[in-house]
């Protein structure tokens, strides 16, 4: 189970110290360069410095500084402490899924007007799931650069090794555990069944497959079988994991572990995590978002691919979507504005889908070679617009991230420990509802 943390408090004490005193910063831009405040894996980072460095290279005399932050929980606390020490990054980039506890405090700078001055930004020109993730109270805060959902990343070298069929679109929940059974195998070769294996040459020497024990991983599958995960998706006021379908889905995660043993154990996914698990041979199928391309892409010991998530009854994504956000203390907001207009446009996005990090926001440039080229693996990247139309975002919501930490804890016991199943349902509901009902809505 994951330790506790005091990110939460940290943000909550100063957010509010500083809400406020939050106003729209200098209206005349000081000098100096442009801060945007970034996380990620090394792959990651160093697209981010390709873009900037285009954008230097391109309009001379710019100067954009990326603060790179350590992972998501170092971004949201630097943000929180730059923000109450009057001192915040000109523009961050976050997931919409956590931007919501700076728009509650008035934080984020509304970009509206600056968008309908804009000769660079039509909204008509980016899917509208993303557009509409990034709104608060009617107004929009940030600009998406990149719009994805979850997909199946699978070993096509260990696939064709074993003679297993490779996934495809419309496989079922049922097809998934069927083929990461078959595809679970031990030193030897062999197919390892169940939990329990005789001496160490029966343990798994290649796991089926990887996935991440949270809330946003469970949705999808709540939602494909024609549930819900929360009573009122617009404002939530708890969660519905109760109902028949719901229960199934948790149900069914949690057999991958204590009834098939086709996922790794705890321990071993605290050696070594999933992503690095695949990228090593050892994991044959991952389930995660466009974002694992970028470090995947260094692979050079097998050919891998993409497919869509199993159905249960339609096919449904989660919403994966980062943006773009200024902020409304930041000291050089033109200057910024000018970066981010580049960042989003067709140019800028070219840029960044040519590095494998995103399924580009933008609709021509996500249907273009820069995205969909052959040149560079996953050979099957139209899986991620294939399932644009079939995403939902999740509820936005200024608690939410605690709600998912929360709900983390739980689920990893769960998977890893067994726990019952209605104590994780009864879990799952009273540790939440007190922050769903501390939440502030978009």
């Amino acid at each position: 189970m994951r330790p506790k943390t005091l990110l939460a408090l940290l943000l909550s004490v100063t957010l509010l110290a500083t809400a406020c005193g939050t106003g729209s910063g200098s209206s005349k831009d000081e000098s100096g360069p442009v801060q945007l405040l970034v996380f990620g894996a090394p792959e990651e980072l160093a697209a981010y410095r390709t873009l900037t460095e285009a954008y230097e290279k391109a309009r001379p005399g710019t100067d954009v500084q990326l603060v790179e932050a350590s992972d998501r929980k170092d971004l949201l606390a630097r943000l929180a402490t730059s923000v109450a020490g009057g001192a915040p990054p000109d523009l961050f980039l976050m997931n919409y899924r956590f931007y919501g506890q700076f728009a509650a405090k008035n934080v984020v700078e509304p970009l509206d007007e600056r968008i309908a001055g804009s000769d660079a930004i039509d909204p008509a020109d980016y899917y509208p799931v993303a557009m509409d993730a990034f709104t608060w109270g009617g107004k929009q805060l940030c600009l998406p650069q990149n719009v994805s959902s979850l997909a199946v990343y699978y070993n096509r070298t260990l696939f064709t090794k074993y003679g297993v069929p490779e996934p495809k679109a419309g496989w079922t929940w049922n097809d998934m555990v069927g083929t990461a059974i078959a595809m679970t195998r031990d030193s030897r070769g062999v197919v390892v069944k169940g939990t329990e294996s005789e001496g160490a040459a029966a343990r798994p020497a290649v796991h089926g497959l990887g996935i991440e024990p949270s809330i946003i991983r469970v949705a999808p599958f709540v939602w494909s079988a024609g549930g819900e995960i929360v009573d009122n998706p617009d404002k939530p006021t708890r969660l519905t994991l109760d109902t028949p379908v719901a229960r199934e889905a948790l149900k069914n995660l949690v057999d991958l572990r204590q009834a098939y043993g086709v996922v790794p154990t705890d321990e071993e996914v605290e050696a070594e995590d999933d992503e690095s698990r695949f990228a090593n041979g050892r994991l044959a199928m991952l389930m995660s978002s466009r974002r694992s391309t970028t470090t995947f892409r260094s692979i050079t010991d097998f050919e891998w691919d993409v497919a869509p998530l199993p159905v249960y009854q339609k096919q449904v994504g989660v919403l994966h979507s980062d943006a773009y956000c200024m902020t409304r203390g930041g000291k050089r907001k033109d200057a910024a504005w000018r970066f981010l207009e580049f960042a989003i446009s067709e140019e800028g996005q070219r840029i960044i889908a040519a590095t494998g990090r995103t399924v580009p926001s933008h609709i021509g440039v996500s249907q273009s070679p820069a995205f969909l080229g052959p040149s560079q693996p996953p050979r099957s990247a139209k899986v991620f617009l294939d399932t644009i139309p079939t995403v939902r975002a999740l509820p936005t919501v200024s608690t939410w991230p605690e709600i998912e930490d929360v709900t983390a804890g739980i689920l990893e016991n769960a998977l890893y420990r067994g726990d019952k199943l209605d104590d994780v349902i009864r879990d799952l509901d009273q540790q939440t509802r007190p922050l769903f009902a501390r939440g502030e809505h978009g």
